[in-house]
C-alpha cells in the first residue's frame, strides 16, 4: 500500500521559516511528478509547488521567492522550504504524487 507521509508543520511567527517532508517507500517520486498544496479555512485546496522527475519545479505566483521544493532520490523524499512566511499562508499543506496524498499537515503563520 503507498503512503505519503508528511513532517514538519507548526507555528511560526511572520518572517519565519520552515521545512516541510514527504517521504514514501519505493521510487514513486522518481516515477511521477510531486506537488505540495493548500487549503486554507473556508477555502479550496490550491496547487503551491510541483516537481516533475526532470523538469524544473513550477510555484504558485503567491510563493515565488519564498518556497522551494526540492527531492531527494535516495531517501524517497521530497522538500518544501517555506521563507519570509506570511498570515496567509496558514493552511494545512498536503504532498501528492499520482492519486496518492499525504495526510496533511497544519502551517499556521501567527504573531
Amino acid at each position: 500500500q503507498v503512503r505519503l507521509v508528511e513532517s514538519g508543520g507548526g507555528l511560526v511567527q511572520p518572517g519565519g521559516s520552515l521545512r516541510l517532508s514527504c517521504t514514501t517507500s519505493g521510487s514513486l517520486f522518481r516515477v511521477w511528478p510531486v506537488g505540495w498544496y493548500r487549503q486554507a479555512p473556508g477555502k479550496e485546496r490550491e496547487l503551491v509547488a510541483r516537481l516533475g522527475s526532470g523538469s524544473a519545479p513550477n510555484y504558485a505566483d503567491f510563493v515565488k521567492g519564498r518556497f522551494a521544493i526540492s527531492r531527494n532520490n535516495a531517501a524517497n523524499t521530497v522538500y518544501l522550504q517555506m521563507n519570509n512566511l506570511q498570515l496567509e499562508d496558514t493552511a494545512i499543506y498536503y504532498c501528492n504524487c499520482h492519486q496518492y496524498w499525504g495526510q496533511g499537515n497544519q502551517v499556521t503563520v501567527s504573531s
